[in-house]
């Protein structure tokens, strides 16, 4: 009798766990589903906004110092380019793509400028200038210079910069709307 009792416990724990664990399961999928309905697309709104602020602010103090890449040096093929013109390109890079960004307006194409503008401030400012080993390297992973480099943060945005290029602006921007604007003439054509 005892070992019946303690069998069908058992039995009755096993059944509540897997009922548990069902109804957790159904919880998660109705949630999923609930977010895939409503707010599918929106993700990229955050760090749309997130870049264009950190760009844009880079941007305005290059537009209101000094010129300082006379004394950087690039990697090939920039090193070819005249410092001025670097820092024109790179202002005017870092003042308009904050507002396609904000706008979602050809967002892919401008995350991948600001990719390449990223890569390249990385090699000529946030590398080590020498480094003798991957855990040595690795110490470069910080945000201020220890005698290893900095490349944490330009790394950050590296990640979200392709994160933006590989899904556009999302649901909410000017890349959106010509999309369902395009779809919606092609749809009315004969």
């Amino acid at each position: 009798m005892n070992d019946l009792a303690k069998s069908t416990q058992n039995a009755f724990t096993i059944c509540l766990t897997t009922s548990c664990i069902e109804r957790l399961g159904d919880i998660s999928n109705r949630l999923s589903r609930w977010f895939d309905h409503h707010l599918h697309g929106l993700a990229p709104i955050f760090p749309r906004l997130l870049l264009a602020y950190e760009f844009g602010e880079a941007g305005l103090q290059k537009l209101h110092g000094e010129n300082w890449f006379a004394d950087l040096s690039f990697p090939f093929p920039f090193s070819l380019l005249p410092a001025d013109f670097s820092w024109t390109l790179v202002t005017g890079l870092e003042i308009i793509a904050p507002v396609a960004l904000v706008l979602g307006f050809i967002t892919r194409f401008f995350s991948a400028a600001l990719m390449m503008l990223t890569v390249v401030a990385i090699a000529a400012l946030h590398w080590p200038s020498e480094w003798h080993g991957l855990a040595e390297l690795w110490q470069g992973y910080a945000i201020t210079d220890q005698g290893y480099g900095n490349y944490k943060l330009p790394l950050i945005y590296l990640f979200l910069l392709a994160s933006l290029l590989l899904s556009g602006s999302g649901r909410v921007g000017v890349d959106a709307w010509l999309k369902r604007r395009a779809a919606s003439v092609s749809a009315k054509s004969p």
